[in-house]
C-alpha cells in the first residue's frame, strides 16, 4: 500500500492529503512524531520533515511540492495544476505564496507558538509571534476573498492545488479556532465550498488528542 508519513496539523501534509484524495488515489496515513527523530525515518529524509510518500514500488518523495508535482504527473488524469502554461504558473504562484508566506506569516506564527512548540520540546509560546500571526491573518483572508470574488476557483476557472494549499492552512488554524470567518464573507463561502468537496470529509472527522476543534469546523454549511 502506498503509505504518506505525516502529522494531523502539518498543513504540508494535509495538502497532499487533499490532493490525493481529489485525484482518488489509495493511500494509508503513518503518525510520525518528527521530533522522536526515528532512524528508519531519517533514513528516508534526512531532513526528518512530514510529508513523505512511499510508493509502492519503493519510490519516497520528500516535500509536499515535490509530492504534489509527482502525483501530477504521475496520475494526470485529474490535473490540479491546469493544463496551459498561463494556468501552471499561476497555480505553482498561488501555492508558493500559501506555503511560504502564509505559512510564515499566519500558519507558523499561531498553530506552531500557539500548540505545538511547547509539545515538540522546544520551549514556551512566544507572545509576540502570536501577535503577529493574529495581525496577518486578516489581509491575507482579504486577499483570498479578491481572489474568489474575481474568479470561481483562486487560480482561475477549475479547483486547483492552489485551492487545496490554502484551505490546508486555514483548515489547521480553523481546527485551532484561530479563524475569525467575520472578517471575509467571500473568503468564508469559497471555505465553505471546497470544505463540502469529498476530499475534504476525513480532515473534518479527525480528531487531535487534547485539542477539541469548534462546533463548526465540520459543518459544511458553516
Amino acid at each position: 500500500m502506498r503509505i504518506l508519513y505525516h502529522l494531523p496539523l502539518s498543513p504540508f501534509s494535509r495538502k497532499v492529503r487533499l490532493a490525493l484524495a481529489e485525484k482518488r488515489i489509495p493511500f494509508e496515513l503513518r503518525l510520525e512524531k518528527v521530533w522522536d527523530r526515528r532512524e528508519e525515518f531519517l533514513e528516508m529524509n534526512p531532513a526528518g520533515t512530514v510529508p513523505v510518500l512511499a510508493e509502492e514500488n519503493g519510490l519516497t518523495i520528500c516535500d509536499s511540492s515535490a509530492i504534489c508535482e509527482y502525483l501530477d504527473e504521475a496520475y494526470p488524469d485529474i490535473s490540479l495544476y491546469g493544463r496551459t502554461l498561463a494556468e501552471r504558473a499561476e497555480v505553482r504562484r498561488l501555492v508558493a505564496w500559501f506555503d511560504l508566506k502564509f505559512g510564515a506569516e499566519v500558519t507558523q506564527n499561531l498553530v506552531y507558538e500557539r500548540h505545538l512548540k511547547r509539545s515538540m520540546g522546544r520551549g514556551n509560546p512566544d507572545a509576540a509571534h502570536i501577535r503577529a500571526g493574529y495581525a496577518a491573518i486578516k489581509p491575507h483572508l482579504e486577499h483570498i476573498g479578491w481572489l474568489a470574488e474575481s474568479r470561481t476557483w483562486l487560480a482561475g476557472a477549475h479547483i486547483s492545488l492552489a485551492d487545496f494549499a490554502a484551505a490546508a492552512h486555514l483548515s489547521v488554524l480553523d481546527y485551532a479556532n484561530d479563524v475569525d470567518w467575520k472578517y471575509n464573507q467571500p473568503a468564508r463561502e469559497w471555505y465553505a465550498r471546497i470544505k463540502s468537496r469529498p476530499a475534504f470529509r476525513p480532515l473534518l472527522t479527525e480528531r487531535v488528542s487534547g485539542l477539541t476543534p469548534p462546533s463548526h469546523y465540520d459543518d459544511l454549511d458553516f
